[in-house]
């Protein structure tokens, strides 16, 4: 009964095709054929209708050549062959409607498992369900075995291990401890865990996973519309067939044979289809592709872009060495140290909370700041008990200070200098280092067809190229701010152009390129909204993955539109000869259409060079990137 509901045409179909049997068994023939004849009429005019909505909206589609195979197969009696036509056309629109649910099965998972509730604790009281709606940020939750993690928060709980399946595509749990974030759709292991909620449930994480992928499915690919822009010239050259056949052969069947198999479904169904299981595959591997024309994109892509910190380097780094200026008097390394991150706490770039991380390592308490202010790229400057603090890169510090001097670093290192009170008063030396997977990533965006890598970065030359030979980069392109980044990727001469970040800096460029991909997992928001595609883990491997989904939905795409249109040509010479009956084309082209949108269904699975081997297991937090600091081979780096 709810296939019935959800398929009534096709029923219909079925219902008047067995009436049709039994009258002809019964030996009522003309009885069968004026049913057969209503009702294929009645579908016709349906589907003309249907036609004409579509031409006032500019798309022109094969309904056309369906409805003229319908009534010119009844003009020649062949009411059993439009019968199957209908049939076809209706169980088309069934299959389209299977496929579209096959390809979007991960994409409705995850709107499927959306939070709705959660538990809360207040002093005093019981623990109350609340809806997810109500939980504000500061609200302690519990959050029983197996429940969904209802809102972005902190683990309070001394540990838990929690299933991220849905949000990375790592399918073995993932273990954290008290202060670890925990982010909104992951599931909760076999034990009760508290955590403090960081953000509603509109800002969460899986609220943003969700909008993201509803914007993507919703989207039609460039691809999808040259499949409609098929239909014109393949209409034209399927009714100057049928014409020249009919009048060669003198015998109007001859034109109604050739428009039978001349209504190809897939070329309006496969492709779009196609592209939405791409989509799905992306989804499920954490990889979010807010439009689907994107997907064609990152197929042609031919040049790699990449910021430094955050995206090939950990984006964490750690403090190898303190130098603390003679000219600072009372100022111990410890007080360096302490005044600098006193500092960076009002600061969200991924340099800043190193130097906040190195503090509390020491077991530095952090003084409190009556002011600050964060210059884009540059620093900060703050008041900190009751000195004034400067923070930053070189060219920040050190017109800012007296008696500045820079650092002398080694290649991979960078430097962040700290001014008290209008004096230089030392060098905290740091180091970023490479990611693990990202000589292996690089190395599988070549094979994908990437010819040309860059790396865009406000470090000094130095430590850019020091990065870039670590990771097999090509070019390189140092002391950038945003603009000088944007400009960069507009110069470049092989397209397509693929931009790889994570921080706020980064969303200009993000957005000027032909493809920007975000390392969204704690990255800045400015920089997912820009991008066109948005990883959700901290996991480089993903930008070759995404290559690659994009390079084998393209490719199934293609390949369902132009199998489509060559089956339905060859059957359509076929029955120009008069080879193919109007009944035996109807059930070839059946046929035809399964084939095809089973081929497109294809994406949903892995491509010939996946590189979803390459991952990173040890993944780090990453945040908002203020970029790093440059130098030169003479001088130290400056913090960006």
């Amino acid at each position: 009964m709810t296939t019935i509901l959800r398929f009534p045409l096709v029923a219909a179909t079925l219902l008047v095709g067995a009436c049709v049997g039994v009258l002809l068994g019964v030996g009522q023939v003309p009885a069968a054929q004026s049913t057969a004849t209503i009702y294929a009429l009645a579908v016709a005019a349906y589907r003309a209708v249907s036609m004409l909505r579509d031409l006032f909206r500019g798309r022109w589609g094969i309904d056309l050549l369906a409805v003229m195979a319908i009534v010119s197969t009844l003009l020649v009696g062949e009411y059993i062959a439009s019968l199957i036509i209908v049939l076809m056309l209706t169980g088309g629109d069934a299959l389209e409607e299977f496929a579209h649910g096959r390809a979007t099965r991960e994409l409705k998972a995850l709107l499927e498992r959306a939070p709705r509730t959660a538990h809360r604790e207040t002093p005093g009281k019981p623990v109350e369900e609340v809806p997810v709606g109500m939980v504000r940020s500061g609200d302690t939750l519990l959050v029983k075995p197996s429940e969904i993690i209802p809102v972005d928060g902190r683990l309070l709980s001394a540990a838990g291990a929690f299933d991220e399946s849905s949000l990375t595509g790592e399918s073995l749990p993932v273990e954290h401890v008290r202060g670890d974030t925990l982010l909104s759709g992951s599931v909760n292991g076999e034990e009760v865990i508290r955590l403090v909620a960081s953000n509603t449930a509109a800002d969460s994480q899986y609220s943003r996973i969700v909008a993201l992928v509803q914007e993507a499915a919703a989207s039609r690919a460039p691809t999808v519309r040259l499949a409609d822009r098929y239909a014109v010239p393949f209409t034209v050259f399927a009714i100057l067939l049928a014409g020249i056949a009919w009048f060669i052969s003198h015998d109007p069947e001859r034109f109604a044979q050739v428009l039978v198999v001349a209504t190809p479904c897939p070329l309006l169904i496969a492709a779009p289809v196609a592209f939405l299981a791409g989509t799905s595959r992306a989804a499920h591997s954490g990889i979010i592709v807010k439009n689907a024309g994107t997907l064609e994109q990152l197929a042609r892509v031919r040049t790699a872009v990449f910021d430094k910190t955050g995206t090939l380097t950990q984006g964490r780094p750690t403090l190898q060495d303190i130098y603390v200026s003679p000219a600072a008097s009372g100022i111990s390394a410890a007080g360096l140290i302490q005044l600098a991150a006193s500092a960076e706490q009002s600061s969200s770039h991924v340099l800043a909370s190193s130097v906040v991380d190195a503090a509390r390592s020491r077991g530095l308490s952090l003084l409190p700041v009556s002011s600050a202010n964060e210059h884009a790229t540059q620093g900060v400057t703050a008041v900190c008990g009751n000195r004034t603090v400067v923070v930053g890169k070189a060219s920040f510090v050190g017109p800012a200070t007296s008696g500045f001097k820079r650092a002398d670093l080694a290649s991979g290192q960078l430097a962040i200098y700290v001014g008290v009170d209008g004096a230089f008063a030392g060098t905290l030396i740091m180091s970023d280092p490479l990611r693990k997977n990202a000589v292996a990533t690089l190395e599988q965006l070549r094979r994908l067809g990437v010819q040309e890598t860059m790396l865009l970065t406000g470090d000094t030359p130095s430590t850019a190229e020091h990065i870039a030979e670590e990771a097999g980069i090509t070019r390189v392109l140092a002391d950038c701010l945003p603009a000088d980044k944007v400009a960069a990727v507009a110069g470049l001469n092989k397209r397509l152009v693929m931009m790889v970040g994570d921080g706020v800096n980064d969303a200009p460029v993000l957005a000027a390129a032909d493809v920007g991909i975000a390392m969204g997992a704690k990255g800045a928001t400015a920089a997912s909204e820009s991008a066109d595609v948005v990883i959700m883990l901290d996991d480089l491997s993903k930008v070759a993955a995404a290559v690659d989904i994009g390079r084998h939905t393209i490719h199934i795409a293609r390949t369902s539109i132009w199998t489509g249109i060559l089956l339905s040509v060859g059957l359509m010479a076929m029955a120009a000869f008069g080879f193919v009956p109007a009944v035996a084309g109807a059930l070839l082209q059946e046929l035809v259409d399964l084939a095809t949108i089973l081929n497109a269904l294809r994406a949903l699975g892995q491509g010939r060079q996946s590189s979803s081997r390459h991952t990173e297991r040890d993944t780090v937090s990453v945040g908002p990137e203020r970029s790093l600091p440059p130098a030169s081979l003479h001088g130290p780096k400056t913090k960006p």
